[in-house]
């Protein structure tokens, strides 16, 4: 059986959103090396459209060794994409879901494998919704957003993990990985 584990960057204000947090070398080497240890990423379609900035980066290739290494990395890995408007996808490596999140996900879930990751804010509350969610890594920026989607907004009852590990980076940002209580 296949652990899902949503992992997501967001700031010390609860703001996530792929474009607010300070990335650096050791965070892409990081999430390089995470992407490695998977089977694929699941994404909401906004997700999946900013994703698709690092295919630019293997066309016209950064400065910096990191980037390049996780714009590979992110292009290899398959990646499921739920949505409601797209109706095809322009990623060789992508795939829109042949089914709703439940059965698509208890099905992956289901299989031997490696891990599947989460990138999406709102695949990743309605799986924690749905108790599908093993894991939850959040890279916590040492910034102030000011502006933008809060990760749990929208979860209305009272959800408790504990903390497993954590993970400490140069820059401050620091990795909690949580696993969700059995209630």
């Amino acid at each position: 059986m296949r652990k899902i584990i949503g992992a997501l960057n967001m700031t010390i204000d609860g703001i996530c959103n792929h474009t607010a947090g300070i990335p650096d070398e050791a965070i892409h080497e990081h999430y390089t090396e995470l992407l490695h240890q998977g089977d694929a990423i699941l994404y909401g379609r906004k997700t999946y459209e900013l994703m698709t900035y690092w295919q630019t980066i293997l066309e016209n290739p950064s400065e910096e060794k990191s980037m390049n290494e996780f714009a590979l990395a992110i292009d290899t890995i398959p990646k499921i994409v739920f949505s409601n408007t797209l109706k095809e996808i322009n990623w060789k490596s992508a795939s829109l879901a042949q089914n709703n999140l439940k059965e698509e996900v208890v099905a992956l879930k289901n299989q031997s494998g490696k891990a599947i990751f989460v990138g999406s804010r709102s695949l990743i509350i309605a799986l924690l919704q749905l108790n599908l969610i093993d894991e939850i890594q959040l890279c916590i920026h040492p910034m102030v957003e000011g502006k933008g989607l809060s990760l749990f907004e929208d979860i209305r009852e009272r959800m408790v993990f504990n903390l497993v590990k954590h993970k400490t980076f140069t820059n401050e940002a620091i990795i909690l990985y949580y696993q969700p209580k059995k209630q």
